[in-house]
This record gives structure tokens, C-alpha cells and sequence, in this order.
């Protein structure tokens, strides 16, 4: 049934259908209104999409928002790793899309060229059980929203589980040491492993990142001193050279797609993930032999003794550029409401986790175990940041690929290990003295 538009601007329509998943409104707080803009019309800019669900669904909800509203939303696309600079220039110029679908921290670059969104974030928080802390702490600065947390797309380990067998475990390692030896089996076997050391904004983020943390060490303390060349950092080297060594070779230049595609193809059979490559082969009957062989599960357990994991998360950005913010706010309200937000989880089969957590209630996360390992990915995520405070410094180090390039050049053999954790000091070091 189609909106009109007077519904639409009515406090009482973003509550529709949300019952169903067991979501109860709370009127603690006032629902904001934003009224469009007489000849409002709006630009997003997003990502390219893993899975064309995720796409075709967002792509839906705003339909509807238009059919409500009148105000039209041109979306366009950009590769992964080319949001990042688009979004930086966007901020410089003061031009260009009104919205961005940016990474990580990259709200924390320019703060002062967003629009705050914390009215919205606060009711949107009260009104759905909450935030989840990590992508919260994403985009808010002194308790404001700089931006509007979006989603996390989860990352876990994926494999051919007969070619874990066939390399002599019955059971997938959960701890670092039990994971080696499966890599070096594997690669005996010759069905290898491959793990992105490439500037890939995702996979190669959350690869750099677990191999860190897992073993305990982290680029700042909590103050924001930079502490990444350590005993521990050193460790989690030398183990990276050792998983490097049963790789496919070439992986220190894969970008995000460049997993996907060599496991498709079937050169090799243990890769980290969204779940965007299992249904890339659930959907292709040439695939269907691997689609059906695949398993998931989350990166096993290091040193530190627990599970600690990036995961990369996803914000809108409003820019104070736009000519149109009502427009845009009212846009940004009805995209996070239960009604489109349940629809865009549930076509991005399981791709988009939830940023609130209401929504952990929506059926594709029990839909196929697959989905299992990605169900949690917004509560358990750790942010980029650790263990110091989000802000430009830990949001350029990322974007300048410190971390990354240290595993890179060490595994490589380009320098060595202490040479290479001394150049990643120097680089933070650049950043955090600002």
C-alpha cells in the first residue's frame, strides 16, 4: 500500500509492522519530524554490493521513501576502497553527494563538516533496545552523532570442509597453534589457505587486526600513546610469517574481491569472509558442489586468550554542504526504522548485521547455519581504535594502512620483523602527535 505523504510526516507511521518482530515502541522520548524541503532531492553514495540483495532491498526502501515523500535519492556506486577518498574530497570541497555510506572511524577525519545527527541517534537508540558500543563509538565524538551508525558486515573464517578433513582434522582448530598446523596441512594437501596482506579496506583490516589483537598486543594504549612496537606485536609477526608461508602465492596484493573469486575458483579452500562468497556459489549452479561443502566460523583464538576481532562497520554521513538536511534527516529516520531496516537485514542475507539491537530478532540470522558466525559481528566487534579513544588519529592511521603494511612488509621478507614494527611506530607516531 502506498504511503502518502501526510502519514508519512505523521508521528505514528514509522511504527507500523514493527510488532511482528517483537519490537515495542517506547515513548519516552519524542519522535522527531523532519519536514522535506519544497524541491528537495538527495545523493547517496554507497559501496558496491557483495550480495545484490543487500542492493536491491535498500534500493526498495528508498522507492518507498520517495512514493512518501516526493523527494527523489539518486544512489550511486564506488569500489570499497574508493568511499574512503571520495568522502575525504567530499568533506575538503564542501561538494558532492549530500550522503556517504563511509568505513570505520572516517567521521571522526572532519567532524566539523556533518550535520549532527544526535537528535535522531537518541531516539532511534531509545526506541530500538539501544545501540550496540562499537559502531556507536564509530559515530558519535563527545556524545554527539557525527554520523549515523549503519551496519557491520562480519567477517569469519571460510572453508571447504571436506579439504579440512582430507588434511587430517575432523574438527576446525579454535585456538592459533591448532590453526597453523591445519594451514601448513592444508597447503600439503595442495588446498591452501589465503589470507589478504593487500591495502583491502575489509579483508585485509580484519586479517592485520586479528593477527594483532590475538595475540595481545595493540597499536596505542589507553591514553593514545603508541605502543605498536612490543613483545607482543612481534610475536604476532613472526606467527603471520609462518601462516604466509602456506599461502597461495601472491596475496600480499588482494583487494577485498580477490578471495572471493581464488576460492570460487578453487585455488584455494580456507579464506576469510563475509558471507557474500557462500551465496555467490549457492546462487550459481556451476558452484553448486563448493556451496554445499562450505562451513563458517569466527578466527580462531589467540594468546590473549579470548575472541577479539575488528569486523568492518559501515555510517552514514550527512554533509553540512547539502542544501536539503530536513530532506536528508528524513531520509536517514526512515531508512533506520523496523519496517525497511528488518527488509534491508533480511535481503542482505545475513551480509548486514544490525547496528541496534531490536533487530537481532530478525529470522535470517537462524536461517541457515552458515549465517551463525556473522550473527554477532555489531556486539562482539572491537573498533580499529584500541585501546585508545576514536578520533582522526586511530581514523588516518587506518586509512593510511599502518597496520596492514607492517604485516606486508614483514611476511614479505621487504624488512624485518623489528624493522618493520619500528616503521609501523613511526607512521602512527605522524598521526598521533597531531
Amino acid at each position: 500500500m502506498t504511503i502518502k505523504r501526510r502519514e508519512f510526516l505523521a508521528a505514528s507511521a514509522a511504527v507500523a509492522g514493527v510488532a511482528g518482530l517483537g519490537i515495542k515502541p517506547s515513548f519516552a522520548q519524542a519522535e522527531p519530524t523532519y519536514t522535506p524541503e519544497s524541491g528537495a532531492s538527495l545523493r547517496l553514495l554507497r559501496w558496491t554490493p557483495f550480495v545484490k540483495g543487500d542492493e536491491d532491498a535498500w534500493i526498495a526502501n528508498t522507492k518507498k521513501f520517495t512514493e512518501a515523500t516526493g523527494v527523489e535519492v539518486r544512489i550511486d556506486k564506488e569500489s570499497w576502497e574508493d568511499i574512503r577518498p571520495k568522502a575525504a574530497v567530499a568533506a575538503n570541497v564542501g561538494s558532492g553527494p549530500d550522503l556517504i555510506m563511509c568505513w570505520f572511524d572516517d567521521a571522526h577525519q572532519y567532524p566539523d563538516k556533518l550535520v549532527d545527527l544526535t537528535e535522531l541517534g537518541n531516539y532511534l537508540g531509545n526506541k530500538y533496545e539501544g545501540w550496540y558500543d562499537g559502531v556507536k563509538r564509530y559515530a558519535t565524538r563527545d556524545d554527539k552523532f557525527i554520523a549515523m551508525p549503519l551496519t557491520t558486515i562480519g567477517n569469519a573464517v571460510v572453508y571447504r570442509d571436506s579439504h579440512v578433513k582430507a588434511a587430517g582434522f575432523n574438527e576446525f582448530p579454535n585456538d592459533t597453534a591448532g590453526f597453523l598446523e591445519l594451514c601448513k596441512a592444508m597447503k600439503a594437501k595442495g588446498t591452501p589457505a589465503g589470507f589478504p596482506h593487500g591495502k583491502a579496506v575489509g579483508d585485509g583490516n580484519n586479517y592485520a587486526h586479528w593477527l594483532l589483537w590475538s595475540h595481545g598486543g595493540k597499536m596505542v594504549d589507553e591514553s593514545g600513546t603508541v605502543t605498536i612496537n612490543s613483545p607482543e606485536t612481534l610475536a604476532s609477526i613472526n606467527y603471520a610469517k609462518e601462516l604466509y608461508a602456506t599461502f597461495i602465492p601472491g596475496t600480499e596484493s588482494w583487494q577485498d574481491v580477490n578471495n572471493n573469486r581464488a576460492f570460487l575458483a578453487g585455488q584455494v579452500s580456507l579464506i576469510a569472509n563475509g558471507v557474500s562468497v557462500y551465496y555467490t556459489a549457492k546462487n550459481d549452479p556451476k558452484l553448486a558442489e563448493i556451496a554445499k561443502d562450505m562451513r563458517t566460523t569466527n578466527f580462531p583464538i589467540g594468546p590473549v586468550g579470548k575472541s577479539v576481532e575488528l569486523f568492518q562497520t559501515s555510517s552514514l554521513l550527512l554533509f553540512k554542504h547539502t542544501k536539503y538536511p530536513e530532506a536528508a534527516k528524513a531520509y536517514i529516520k526512515f531508512m533506520m526504522e523496523a519496517d525497511q531496516m528488518n527488509a534491508w537485514i533480511q535481503g542482505s542475507s545475513a551480509y548486514c548485521c544490525q547496528p541496534l539491537k531490536a533487530f537481532a530478532k530478525n529470522p535470517v540470522w537462524t536461517a541457515d547455519p552458515v549465517h551463525a558466525p556473522y550473527a554477532h559481528a555489531s556486539e562482539k566487534l572491537r573498533p580499529n581504535g584500541y585501546a585508545g579513544p576514536l578520533g582522526y588519529a586511530s581514523a588516518a592511521t587506518m586509512a593510511d594502512y599502518v597496520l596492514v603494511d607492517m604485516y606486508a612488509a614483514a611476511v614479505t621478507g621487504q624488512k624485518s620483523p623489528e624493522d618493520a614494527m619500528k616503521e609501523a611506530e613511526r607512521r602512527a607516531n605522524r598521526y598521533y602527535r597531531v
